[in-house]
């Protein structure tokens, strides 16, 4: 649905993104993630056409961004990480207004807007000056004219920044809805919200793709050390030494959750010390209620890929 092959683009004598190359498959939702000032609103605005990259080219649905300008944005819905709006109209009148703009015919008009209230649940706020509206209405308000000529694929440049917790699991509920009938791509800084939406995770570090497939497959590439959690039943004051002293060991971290004494084992690449841990917690006489092997989380494989620092 959507191809980049070597977008490169200049501010001036600096490089905002450099060599982008990246797919984004039809009906696919894609997380774009990566620290502010990485590249990704840079990266969307040429994907939708407002912006032509330096270099490179971007194509969606056969049509190059550049050439055929309009052609890619009757197919695009995008909401800018700033929205859009007309804060003294009110909702309808302001999504009324976007359908002209997008040469929608008057009768689609007033069936998509009702139908756009409706997937946005702004029912209750259809004749609210927009202005009067909380961050987070607004943010709805914007998704709302994004998708109200109904496009192919829907851009969304962090969508739920500046928004309270309420508002940001209600959001994010609405993208995952959305999803489930047209391409999208999310940018974001925020980690539980591309792991929580997104089929695939591409990680942009300092105008570069540094990585790109699903959290699980990233975790799997980038392991550096195998972990286990172990739950054991003794004196954790004892416990912790010994397991600190199984050769191959890194490091040991011990969490006390009501009672449940658990231990994150750090061990050397290669090494599956399950049946040394075994024997330690046995012949100590205590018990050994649980064992699993941990995988990276998408926090920890964005700051592996984006600092210089070992995890």
């Amino acid at each position: 649905m959507i191809e980049a092959t070597d977008v490169t683009h200049y501010y001036g004598p600096y490089p905002a993104i450099q060599d982008v190359n990246f797919d984004v498959r039809r009906g696919e939702v894609l997380g774009f993630l990566g620290p502010n000032g990485a590249g990704k609103t840079t990266t969307m605005r040429i994907l939708t056409g407002f912006l032509p990259p330096s270099s490179g080219s971007v194509t969606l649905d056969g049509y190059d961004v550049v050439e055929k300008s309009l052609e890619v944005r009757k197919r695009v819905g995008y909401l800018p990480e700033t929205v859009p709006l007309y804060t003294d109209m009110n909702v309808t009148n302001y999504l009324k207004y976007m359908g002209t703009l997008r040469g929608m015919p008057a009768g689609r008009i007033r069936a998509r807007v009702g139908e756009v209230i409706d997937v946005c649940r702004l029912g209750d706020y259809r004749k609210t000056q927009i202005g009067k509206l909380s961050k987070g209405f607004r943010q709805r308000v914007g998704i709302a004219q994004a998708i109200i000529h109904e496009p192919e694929v829907l851009v969304l440049d962090e969508p739920t920044i500046g928004i309270d917790p309420i508002q940001v699991v209600e959001t994010r509920s609405l993208i995952q809805e959305l999803g489930r009938e047209q391409t999208v791509v999310l940018s974001s800084h925020i980690l539980p919200e591309v792991s929580m939406i997104c089929e695939r995770v591409l990680i942009i570090h300092e105008g570069r793709i540094v990585a790109e497939d699903t959290p699980q497959n990233l975790a799997k590439g980038l392991e550096a050390v195998d972990r286990l959690e172990v739950e054991v039943g003794g004196p954790s004051a004892e416990v912790l030494p010994a397991l600190q002293k199984i050769d191959g060991v890194i490091s040991v971290n011990h969490r006390n959750q009501q009672g449940r004494h658990t231990y994150v084992i750090q061990a050397q690449p290669g090494r599956d010390l399950r049946d040394d841990i075994s024997r330690e917690v046995i012949s100590n006489g205590w018990s050994l209620r649980g064992m699993q092997m941990m995988g990276m989380s998408l926090e920890e494989i964005f700051l592996r890929l984006t600092t210089q620092e070992d995890l």
